[in-house]
C-alpha cells in the first residue's frame, strides 16, 4: 500500500504519529504495534511499553492542539483514544496475544471459551455437580470445591507459563504452527479463567451469613 503524504506539507512521512519534514500530527494508526512504533512480537517489556505510553500521552494530549487546526484537534482526540486502548491491550500478555492473533486471522471462534478441554472433563463434570448441590444448600461441597478453585488457579498459572514460552518461540523463530499452539493456549487458559469465576462466584454467594 502506498504510504499517503502529509495532509499540511504533503510530503511522504515516515511510518509515525508526526510528519518528519513539518512534524505536524497526523491521521494515529488503528494498529496498536504501528501506533506505539513497536515490532511486531509477541513478548514485550511492560517498561519501555510504559514510557512510550507516558511520552505519547504528552505529545498527543487534546490540551495542545486548542489552538490548532481542526485537523489537529480531531486527530488529537482519535489518538489519546487509540493510545489508551493500545496501552490497555499491550500491557496484558493474554489481551496482546489475543490481538496479535487477530491480526493473524486466528481469532478465536464464538463460544470457544465454552469447549471443555479433554483432559479436563471429568472434573468439570464434579465441579458442576458440586456448584449445583452447593446451590441446593449442600454445604458439605464448599471443601472439595476450595481444593478445585487452588488447582484451577494452578493450572491457570501453568497455562501463563506455556504461554510465555510460546511468544519466546514465536518471536524466535516464526511460523503459523507455533500460533496455532498459542490459539489452543489461549483457548484453554480462557476456559480455566472461566470456571474459576464460577467456581469463586458459587462460594461467594453460599457463604453462611
Amino acid at each position: 500500500m502506498e504510504t499517503p503524504g502529509c495532509w499540511k506539507c504533503g510530503q511522504v512521512p515516515h511510518d509515525s504519529l508526526f510528519c518528519k519534514f513539518c512534524n505536524t500530527l497526523q491521521p494515529p494508526a488503528a494498529d496498536y504495534y504501528r501506533f506505539f512504533g513497536l515490532e511486531r512480537r509477541l513478548d514485550l517489556d511492560p517498561a519501555d511499553l510504559q514510557a512510550r505510553y507516558y511520552r505519547l500521552s504528552r505529545l498527543v494530549h487534546p490540551d495542545r492542539y486548542q489552538k490548532g487546526t481542526p485537523n489537529e484537534r480531531r486527530f488529537s482526540l482519535d489518538a489519546t483514544a487509540i493510545l489508551n486502548d493500545a496501552y490497555r491491550t499491550l500491557r496484558d500478555p493474554v489481551a496482546r496475544a489475543e490481538f496479535f492473533l487477530k491480526g493473524e486471522g486466528l481469532e478465536a471462534p464464538p463460544g470457544k471459551s465454552k469447549h471443555v478441554p479433554p483432559e479436563l472433563l471429568e472434573e468439570v463434570f464434579e465441579v458442576n455437580m458440586a456448584l449445583e448441590a452447593l446451590g441446593e444448600g449442600d454445604a458439605a461441597v464448599r471443601p472439595s470445591l476450595e481444593t478445585a478453585l487452588r488447582k484451577f488457579h494452578s493450572l491457570r498459572d501453568q497455562s501463563d507459563a506455556e504461554l510465555a514460552a510460546l511468544f519466546a518461540e514465536y518471536d524466535r523463530s516464526g511460523g503459523r504452527g507455533t500460533l496455532a499452539r498459542i490459539r489452543g493456549a489461549l483457548d484453554r487458559r480462557s476456559f480455566i479463567s472461566n470456571l474459576i469465576e464460577e467456581i469463586e462466584q458459587g462460594l461467594m454467594h453460599s457463604c453462611p451469613t
